[in-house]
């Protein structure tokens, strides 16, 4: 399961890395600005909010929803723990590439570096390391999934 997420990261991550460089790239051999204030001015916050709500909220609306479907359970099967990973790292991968926008816009420096920050947590965070994916596996107790309902049902007819 874990080398399956990394492929899926680095296949998400890539592309926005090598967006860094192509703009950083194209700044340094023309110095061009290709917005104006106002429409800068416009889209700063937008992109901020909603590098917040992919980088931080959004993962942790469907960590909650995830937990919600599966509280009556004892434990979770790997594979819907897969798709739970799979689903938040994309989620989370979204905020590089606002990062990236926010780069190629030039926005204010507020915006841009608070931005810039998220999209290092998001990352950071979501990175599919042994240990993450372990921990993962221990508070879902990833195995053969049964209804606690079904197995008390399953002991009284006994």
């Amino acid at each position: 399961m874990q080398d399956r997420l990394k492929k899926i990261y680095f296949a998400l991550l890539a592309p926005a890395v090598l967006g860094f460089v192509v703009i950083y790239l194209l700044r340094s051999l023309h110095g061009l600005q290709w917005f104006t204030d106002p429409v800068v001015a416009f889209v700063a916050p937008t992109i901020f909010i909603l590098a917040v709500i992919f980088a931080v909220a959004g993962p942790i609306f469907y960590r909650s929803l995830f937990a919600h479907r599966w509280q009556h359970y004892l434990s979770v099967p790997p594979l819907a723990l897969f798709r739970f990973e799979r689903n938040q790292t994309l989620i989370a991968m979204v905020t590089p590439y606002l990062a990236l926008v926010a780069y190629f816009m030039e926005l204010p420096r507020f915006h841009l570096a608070g931005t810039f920050l998220l999209a290092l947590y998001a990352v950071y965070y979501y990175y599919p390391s042994t240990l993450r994916i372990s921990v993962e596996q221990r508070i879902f107790k990833a195995a053969e999934a049964k209804p606690l309902n079904k197995i008390i049902y399953e002991y009284r007819q006994r």
